[in-house]
Formats: structure tokens, C-alpha cells, sequence
């Protein structure tokens, strides 16, 4: 018998990001956690930055989710520890790309589990971007701002091609 929690999290599953429709919020991150609590069962997001005006859509879009399956829990917005990048699935980096915006790289200190919340300076981005259209490194930065403040703008000088990438965090 499938649990409350196996329950949500396949009510979930097909959600997207609003603004990114090929990934979904499980696979970029922002659907963090289900569990329950001595008030309930809660629904866990994280925005991908403090500002991000998908959250309420993304909100939304849970709840009704939720709803129309007839589950009761509450959404809860946890800003910390702040979302990163790594959190993204490789199957979300792949749609990413397959959908033309180059996936970010691994964000630096990455990989050692623990997740600092608060950064002060950022490194510069070292690695190349690749173009997700041709996949040349031959790219130059158009915009610190793409489609969207979480995307930087990128021109592939081989293609021509304008595209957005996803900047790391």
C-alpha cells in the first residue's frame, strides 16, 4: 500500500517550473521535501533566489495539486539553507540543454555536503559555456541578465545563436 508521502510526491512529480516548463520542480530542486509534522504533513520549496517571482505560481500550482488529489498539507517556503544549483538533477541539466539554455556548472565548493547559506563574494565563472545549440565553447557574455534574473544571456560566436545560461548558485 502506497504511503501519505509516496502519495504527494508522485502528485508532485509532473509539476513544472513556470517559467522552464520542460523541468520539473523535483528535478531543479524547488520541491525540496514532504514530511510530516506534529501539525500535519508539510510540502517543502525553495526559491532558486529570494526574489523569484515564479514562487508564487509554483505555490499555487502545488496547492491545487494537492487539492484536486484530495490531499491536505501545508506549503512551506524554507529560504535556508539557500538553494543552489547542485541541487539540480542531471536529467533537469540535460532538458535544460535539449531546450536551449546551457545548464550552469557546479558551483564553487560543491560536492562536500555541506551547504553554506549565506555567500559573501563569488569567484568568477572559470569554466567555458558551452553552446547549447552547437556546442561550441567559442561564447561571450551579451547580458548578465537573460529571460529571467536566474539566466545569464550568452551569443555563440560560431552559430550566432543567442541563448540563456543558467547561472550557478
Amino acid at each position: 500500500m502506497i504511503s501519505t508521502i509516496e502519495k504527494i510526491w508522485a502528485t508532485l512529480e509532473p509539476l513544472t517550473d513556470p517559467e522552464i516548463p520542460v523541468v520539473t520542480l523535483r528535478e531543479l530542486g524547488i520541491l525540496r521535501d514532504v514530511r510530516e509534522t506534529a501539525d500535519g504533513i508539510e510540502v517543502v520549496i525553495t526559491p532558486t533566489y529570494s526574489g523569484c517571482p515564479a514562487m508564487g505560481q509554483i505555490e499555487d500550482d502545488v496547492r491545487a495539486s494537492l487539492e484536486q488529489a484530495g490531499i491536505e498539507a501545508r506549503v512551506v517556503t524554507q529560504l535556508a539553507p539557500a538553494w543552489t544549483t547542485d541541487w539540480m538533477s542531471d536529467e533537469a541539466k540535460e532538458k535544460l540543454r535539449a531546450y536551449g539554455i546551457a545548464p550552469p556548472h557546479r558551483t564553487c565548493g560543491s560536492g562536500g555536503g555541506e551547504v553554506s547559506v549565506v555567500q559573501f563574494m563569488r569567484r568568477p565563472q572559470a569554466a567555458e559555456v558551452a553552446c547549447p545549440q552547437c556546442g561550441s565553447t567559442h561564447t561571450a557574455l551579451t547580458s548578465q541578465f537573460g529571460s529571467t534574473a536566474c539566466k545569464a544571456l550568452y551569443k555563440c560566436l560560431d552559430c550566432q545563436e543567442p541563448f540563456d545560461y543558467f547561472k550557478p548558485y
